[in-house]
């Protein structure tokens, strides 16, 4: 018994919540009785909680509203549940014992596996088990386990470095198959654990994902091969750039602030990344390019330590090492440099300032 329970055992609960018949058995009995709802739980682990703060600038004025219509029921969420203490323990309870149907199980940030396997960097407050215990446990009897965020798909951030917590993703160590669940996880609707990747991830991808499996319209081949929803990995963050023109003709900046494009220099990776970032905008309005930083591929394995520093683009005999996906190196280099004898003035002084110098020419475009 842990000393939530013990506690609650010698002075009773206030509110009922552990008593049989009580209303919190009761609102259990309604959240596993509707079958049209899908039951979702979200914990924190190891991580800076950035995809929870990404996921409250969702594009909607009424949250709550806007899961409750597509059929999500939020069973609990560290920002935005009133539950706390023995009440969150006894939802958890609940879930492992069957009292409460638990759908999807989402997790936020790397498990801390430290020190020596034992998961105790990581502990569950008010229940005497590490973080990555529960998350087993919990694992285990949900429907679908969705990894939010990068650094609980892979490690991510907190996996950087020596790693002293020993942190790992729910089914990948950063580009190797395993994580905490292992490579052969699955589960028990018949699905690995759904990456949604991203450092923070959108939360457009994070709603729509919740949607697609409360409709029952997310498979297995609604995953790419890293188990991420096609729905937004299929795109390349390149698709919908504001910097596209200064690509095509391989006008680059050579500075921060610089309107050119930034993957000659800069270390950008968007046409690399899969990701929508400029079709799909960051709210309503933005992207990392448009902000004019890199694209860093934060939805990727391992993209937290690229072997080179962020800003800056690696490359050998002056050719970029990550060539734009499915772009053989022999065609870029002679389209590169194609590109450059064909550059319009306007072009080539515009990406070197940090703002519009030249204009386009005011031209006539109809046939007559």
């Amino acid at each position: 018994m842990t000393d939530s329970r013990k506690d609650l055992a010698a002075h009773g609960d206030p509110k009922g919540s552990s008593s049989k018949g009580s209303p919190r058995d009761a609102q259990f009995d309604d959240a596993t009785t509707d079958v049209g709802k899908l039951n979702v739980l979200w914990l924190q682990s190891g991580g800076c909680g950035g995809c929870s703060l990404s996921l409250l600038n969702a594009d909607t004025a009424d949250f709550h509203g806007q899961l409750r219509d597509a059929g999500v029921n939020l069973l609990w969420h560290p920002s935005l549940s009133l539950e706390s203490g023995a009440e969150l323990i006894d939802i958890l309870d609940a879930s492992l014992d069957g009292r409460l149907r638990l759908d999807a199980l989402c997790i936020e940030g790397a498990v801390l596996r430290g020190p020596n396997g034992t998961g105790r960097f990581h502990m569950l407050a008010g229940t005497g088990r590490p973080m990555m215990d529960w998350i087993e446990r919990l694992s285990a009897v949900a429907h679908h386990v969705l990894a939010m965020g990068s650094c609980a798909a892979w490690g991510g951030i907190t996996a950087a470095g020596s790693n002293p917590t020993d942190a790992c993703g729910l089914q990948y160590d950063n580009d190797h198959r395993g994580g905490l669940l292992g490579a052969d996880f699955v589960a028990k609707g018949g699905l690995p654990v759904i990456n949604v990747a991203g450092c923070p991830t959108h939360p457009g991808w994070v709603i729509d994902t919740l949607m697609l499996l409360a409709s029952g319209e997310l498979n297995a081949d609604g995953l790419d091969a890293l188990a991420r929803p096609r729905f937004y990995s299929d795109q390349l963050v390149h698709h919908g750039c504001t910097r596209n023109e200064y690509y095509e003709f391989k006008a680059s900046a050579e500075s921060p602030a610089q309107l050119g494009c930034l993957m000659e220099h800069m270390g950008c990776k968007g046409t690399q990344a899969h990701a929508d970032c400029n079709t799909r905008l960051w709210n309503g309005e933005g992207s990392c390019t448009r902000g004019g930083y890199a694209c860093i591929s934060c939805t990727e394995p391992g993209f937290q330590e690229p072997g080179h520093a962020f800003h800056l683009t690696p490359k050998v005999a002056g050719i970029p090492i990550g060539l734009p996906t499915d772009m053989p190196k022999a065609w870029f280099v002679a389209l590169a440099s194609l590109s450059k004898s064909a550059t319009p003035r306007r072009v080539k002084q515009n990406a070197v300032a940090d703002h519009l110098v030249v204009p386009p020419t005011v031209k006539r475009t109809r046939l007559r």
